[in-house]
């Protein structure tokens, strides 16, 4: 490949970056022992909004690749649905980025819930083909055995220093 300077081109070279959230005060009701904690969406997106994007050295939550709104939880019947939004409609990346979301989301839920994460409808040319690589349980073990990909996804999921 010809090009300037080290590595890749980058699909999308200069992103929109959108600001944090601020931290979740924790309520009295949560702090209680004696009463059950269920799950809900902000909880969620917490554990998902600092993963880092694969291209660019910020958060997912800052390219607003994944926002509460598009978080759905049901502590119920153990279903969590993310919805994330690639920054351009032929994001290279969308499937790393969702393997990451839902690896992130696997290791850190109880083994009880179902874990759906797809792309917001119409906003990538390959969305049908990417949704149903993160629903193929099968396709997912499958990718992670690859260590090169694993060490990519464990990267989006270290803490930046």
């Amino acid at each position: 490949m010809v090009g300037h300077g080290p590595g890749p081109a980058l699909e999308n070279a200069n992103p929109l970056v959108f600001r944090r959230s601020g931290e979740r005060p924790v309520t009295a009701r949560e702090e209680d022992d004696d009463l059950p904690d269920a799950i809900d969406d902000r909880e969620i997106f917490d554990l998902i909004r600092s993963i880092n994007d694969p291209e660019h050295p910020l958060t997912l939550e800052e390219l607003n690749v994944v926002e509460q709104v598009r978080v759905k939880v049901n502590d119920a019947e153990s279903t969590v649905a993310v919805e994330f939004t690639p920054t351009i409609p032929h994001c290279s990346m969308a499937t790393l980025i969702g393997l990451s979301i839902k690896v992130k989301l696997i290791r850190s839920l109880p083994e009880r819930f179902k874990v759906d994460v797809h792309i917001t409808p119409g906003t990538h040319i390959s969305e049908h083909a990417v949704n149903k690589q993160l629903a193929d349980k099968e396709r997912v073990a499958a990718a992670l055995e690859n260590s090169h990909l694993l060490e990519v996804v464990n990267q989006c999921l270290s803490a930046r220093s």
